[in-house]
């Protein structure tokens, strides 16, 4: 078979294919900071898409543009679908926005914000909404016992 009837893609072309960044399903809910972070990461999207506009080197290596383009894309429907939440729940119970801490029943002591999907980072201490640990808690006040997985945790403070 001759050469012209095969297509065989460079890595670049190849590195140029980026599979979208999954878009949750669920409500896109919001603190205000997390507001400020879509604004600020989808800024920072519109920047580096400019920016690989103008290196004009697609023919040699698309794959900034490919990852600048995904991640525009991506900013662009989180900004767009972006729900605001403001704290309008009793001050006694757990609501989206929240520090709660809490003891496990192992004796850990911990404490997390409650927030939105794009803003959680358990490592800064903040779990999205729509975790497991997020919605055993949601709803209860201080003394409570909630079941997570396997075992308990009691809410010892909440903090707007």
């Amino acid at each position: 078979m001759s050469v012209a009837f095969t297509r065989e893609e460079d890595l670049e072309a190849v590195a140029a294919h980026l599979p979208d960044r999954p878009i949750s399903p669920h409500p896109n809910l919001v603190t205000p900071a997390g507001l400020k972070q879509l604004d600020e990461a989808l800024a920072a999207a519109r920047a580096a898409y400019a920016e690989a506009q103008q290196a004009g080197q697609i023919d040699v290596d698309r794959t900034p543009m490919a990852r600048a383009a995904r991640d525009l894309r991506y900013y662009s429907v989180r900004r767009a679908s972006a729900q605001l939440v403001e704290r309008t729940a009793a001050p006694d119970v757990v609501a989206f926005g929240d520090k709660v801490t809490f003891n496990r029943d192992d004796g850990r002591h911990q404490t997390f914000r409650i927030v939105g999907e794009d803003e959680a980072d358990v490592a800064k201490g903040s779990i999205s909404y729509v975790s497991p640990l997020a919605r055993a808690l949601m709803g209860k006040s201080v003394g409570d016992v909630a079941v997570v997985g396997e075992g308990e945790v009691e809410i010892v403070a909440i903090e707007r």
